[in-house]
């Protein structure tokens, strides 16, 4: 038996305040989404910046240094009349340094994660120490090529001997630790862009994904009040649109960009769905400029700025409303989009835009945040009532074009 219009009128009353608590058990979805992103951004970050740097540039850094100093200190050498043999005491000694330093850079890893003022603590006594171990060496190849003659005569001419390379494995720890430091420090700046680009996709995943469930509330509402009122053909070819405008939405990837063609082949799909329901009472104007067609945009960018419309505008009046969509490309690099009613207006726009109003305005200020996240200061939205009635929103974005974007 049919509900009497009161009992109907009951139910749609029944279903409409449970838009709040809709919207409210988003909440939580959201905010483990959000969670579930930081601890991805948190793990990219940690798994970058403890990465070791390749064991490739420091052999190659290693090799090179003490062959260089080999050369250098044996050309010296010749340049003040040495005999031929004296080859021996560079490459022994740069043999040696080569050996010892690697045991620095084993106590530098050791003790790396410490403060700089405990590291330098710690570095010194071992710094000393190589420098200790290469003047002896020096020191022993020196008398073993050129005898007794070569000997330190006293325990201060020894302590000069030993520490006559305490400046080579100062430049040794110093450059080990600058090149690590700005290998590092290249990581963690490469993480945080990461890390900034991961979190610019979840909050516009979040954004994009926030507006399905208030869409399919309105449109469930539609298709139930259809049922209840038996027009069960007109609530089958609802139904049918709606799936096709969700296999459309979900098949698209919330963070890529769509040519503004392929945007309004979408928002076709959505206003196919509001024609059944409001039928004559909707009239949609259309004024794109054929160059814009393969202009690039947010995927759905549209659709909540046309959602609101025909909420505020159609479905309030008896005689329904007109809306008006329009692009066109201005001579500043600019695409200035426009969606335009013929309703009452709004009278609170400052509430609307930061999403006030018992959700009213969560299309609105949903689709400023995503171009304040997409495109930063390089684009505007401007929202305002007309003359007589009605309510205009404009955005400008900057015109990229997809072949320009593929090349």
């Amino acid at each position: 038996m049919t509900s009497p219009p009161a009992e109907r009128r009951q139910r749609a009353a029944s279903r409409q305040g449970a838009s709040p608590t809709r919207q409210d058990e988003s909440a939580p979805a959201a905010a483990a989404l959000a969670s579930f992103d930081a601890a991805a951004i948190d793990q990219a970050v940690n798994r970058s910046i403890e990465t070791s740097p390749s064991p490739k540039l420091f052999w190659l850094l290693q090799i090179a240094g003490w062959a260089g100093y080999f050369l250098l200190d044996y050309v010296t050498g010749m340049a003040q009349d040495k005999p031929m043999g004296y080859w021996k005491l560079p490459v022994t000694t740069a043999l040696a340094g080569f050996v010892i330093t690697l045991g620095l850079r084993y106590v530098l890893r050791y003790f790396w994660r410490l403060p700089p003022r405990q590291l330098i603590l710690v570095m010194l006594p071992a710094t000393l120490l190589a420098s200790a171990l290469i003047g002896c060496v020096f020191i022993a190849v020196q008398i073993d090529w050129c005898g007794e003659m070569c000997r330190p005569k006293s325990a201060l001419g020894y302590a000069a001997r030993l520490f006559t390379y305490l400046y080579v494995v100062l430049a040794w720890v110093g450059f080990y630790i600058g090149i690590k430091y700005y290998r590092q420090l290249r990581k963690q700046t490469e993480a945080a862009l990461a890390a900034n680009a991961m979190a610019h996709q979840a909050q516009l995943k979040m954004l994009r994904y926030q507006l399905n469930p208030h869409f399919l509330f309105n449109t469930l509402n539609a298709i139930s009040t259809l049922v209840l009122d038996r027009d069960n053909g007109t609530a089958n070819r609802m139904v049918q649109k709606l799936s096709a405008f969700l296999r459309h939405s979900l098949d698209n990837d919330p963070i890529q960009r769509v040519t503004l063609k392929q945007e309004l082949d979408a928002l076709n799909l959505y206003l196919d769905i509001e024609k059944v329901r409001f039928a004559e009472r909707l009239r949609i104007e259309f004024d794109i400029d054929p160059a814009c067609e393969d202009a690039l945009v947010p995927s759905l960018l549209l659709q909540p700025l046309i959602e609101n419309a025909i909420k505020h505008a159609v479905a309030k009046q008896v005689q329904g409303g007109c809306l008006e969509i329009g692009a066109r490309a201005g001579d500043d690099g600019m695409l200035r989009l426009r969606v335009a009613d013929d309703g009452p207006g709004a009278p609170e726009l400052a509430r609307l835009m930061s999403g006030g109003d018992n959700g009213r305005g969560v299309g609105l200020a949903n689709t400023r945040e995503r171009l304040q996240v997409l495109y930063g200061s390089r684009q505007r939205v401007r929202f305002g009532n007309r003359q007589p009635h009605g309510v205009e929103v404009l955005i400008d974005l900057p015109l990229e074009k997809a072949v320009a974007a593929k090349e």
